[in-house]
């Protein structure tokens, strides 16, 4: 497989992907759809040029769809980081089934503990909505471990204001912010809807 797949080839692939089965609301494991992460990595690569051919490393993979995903669009190598070995396992068999298991690592780690050097992360870390600061890790592993960052945050005029403070305390800058909205299906219990649209912002973040 190799980065000449369109994005709804690539949506295709993805959604043919095994879900959590007892997904963490502690972990606010929510999956993004195949169709979002489609559309997320198809900006990642179309507009900035950063996933063929990249060492990307995807912190928080959980089942694995953007690692996967990067894989499929012809990134070099790819590492998934995850604490949830149950996402991890399910994250290899997906990587199996759609055939790029050769080209992606998973590691069982706590986020800052993990060393590892890259092109670039492409993350959808916690949004904090469970766990304040809950984020925070992941901005400070993703500027250590690569110069490009792209990273997932709920869309509000505080986020923003308190994500453009800490990256600069981090020694980055916040290069683009891509306006998103990602759909939440029912995954616990207090879910009533069908689904859930959730604007988000892509921040691209540079180190430096």
């Amino acid at each position: 497989m190799t980065g000449s797949l369109t994005k709804k080839q690539l949506a295709m692939l993805l959604s043919r992907m095994a879900e959590h089965p007892e997904p963490s609301v502690k972990l606010e494991q929510y999956t993004l759809t195949s169709d979002d992460v489609s559309e997320l990595l198809w900006i990642v690569q179309t507009t900035f040029k950063d996933v063929e051919g990249k060492i990307v490393v995807d912190l928080g993979c959980g089942i694995g769809r953007i690692a996967v995903g990067s894989a499929l669009l012809g990134a070099e190598y790819v590492v998934g980081v995850d604490v949830d070995e149950v996402a991890l396992r399910i994250a290899a068999r997906n990587a199996a089934a759609l055939d790029v298991e050769n080209k992606i690592s998973w590691l069982a780690a706590l986020v800052p503990h993990v060393s590892l050097r890259a092109d670039v992360v492409i993350q959808n870390p916690p949004y904090g909505v469970r766990r304040r600061k809950a984020d925070r890790p992941f901005l400070e592993a993703a500027l250590r471990m690569a110069p490009v960052v792209y990273s997932l945050h709920k869309a509000s005029d505080k986020s923003l204001d308190f994500i453009g403070r800490y990256v600069e305390e981090l020694g980055g800058r916040i290069d683009k912010i891509i306006p998103f909205q990602v759909s939440i299906r029912p995954t616990f219990r207090f879910h009533t809807k069908k689904s859930y649209k959730v604007d988000v912002s892509l921040y691209r973040i540079r180190r430096g």
